[in-house]
């Protein structure tokens, strides 16, 4: 049976209880904010389990609250985010891009019969047939970060290798830099698409700040 990613990923957007602060990064990916009282002059930004988790100090204002979630969200997106490359790829683009992933992070290992576009596929960003070795990329990718597209077609990839989503199988996509980022992102994306959103984006980095 086919295997591969689905976007529907089902993520509400968590806030403080004030309407100036946001409950989605510019990407849709969902806020959740954490106060704490043991947390008193810093603030952190991290992507955490699909969501964009920013920590502050429990005595902080809203006006406060407001100012700082949004100075560390554009911090965090900043530093998070890799550079862009064109996602329009033609099916022979996609076989050589699906070539130069599986040599960088799978020793080659993964050598798909077929790698192509399709417009069909709704519940999916990617499929894979490990049986007879092809891969499928929903249409929806394109237009998104290269960096995203590659996490899907090299998750389509490890596939190719192990088919179910063991723990063999998340060894394999340890090297690649951006998964967890690009894993928000998809999940940000889904968010986004389930609410009529404009635009599409656990814990590996935090952006660190004083806050007094």
């Amino acid at each position: 049976m086919p295997s591969g990613i689905s976007p529907r990923s089902q993520h509400r957007p968590l806030h403080s209880g004030t309407s100036a602060v946001p409950s989605v990064t510019s990407a849709g990916i969902p806020i959740e904010v954490r106060r704490s009282a043991k947390r008193r002059r810093t603030v952190n930004a991290a992507f955490r389990d699909g969501k964009a988790v920013i920590s502050i100090p429990g005595h902080f204002s809203q006006a406060q609250e407001a100012e700082w979630v949004q100075r560390m969200v554009t911090r965090l997106e900043q530093r998070t985010a890799p550079p862009l490359r064109d996602t329009r790829d033609s099916a022979d683009e996609l076989a050589g891009r699906a070539a130069e992933l599986s040599g960088s992070y799978l020793g080659g290992a993964a050598r798909p019969v077929s790698v192509r576009w399709v417009s069909n596929q709704n519940s999916r960003w990617g499929s894979a047939t490990p049986a007879r070795g092809t891969i499928r990329l929903s249409h929806k990718l394109q237009g998104m970060p290269g960096w995203v597209v590659d996490y899907v077609l090299l998750h389509e990839l490890a596939h190719l290798i192990e088919a179910s989503h063991s723990a063999a199988f998340w060894r394999l996509l340890e090297s690649y830099p951006h998964t967890d980022t690009a894993k928000a992102y998809l999940q940000g994306a889904a968010f986004a698409s389930a609410r009529g959103l404009e635009g599409a984006m656990q814990e590996d980095e935090g952006v660190e700040d004083p806050a007094g």
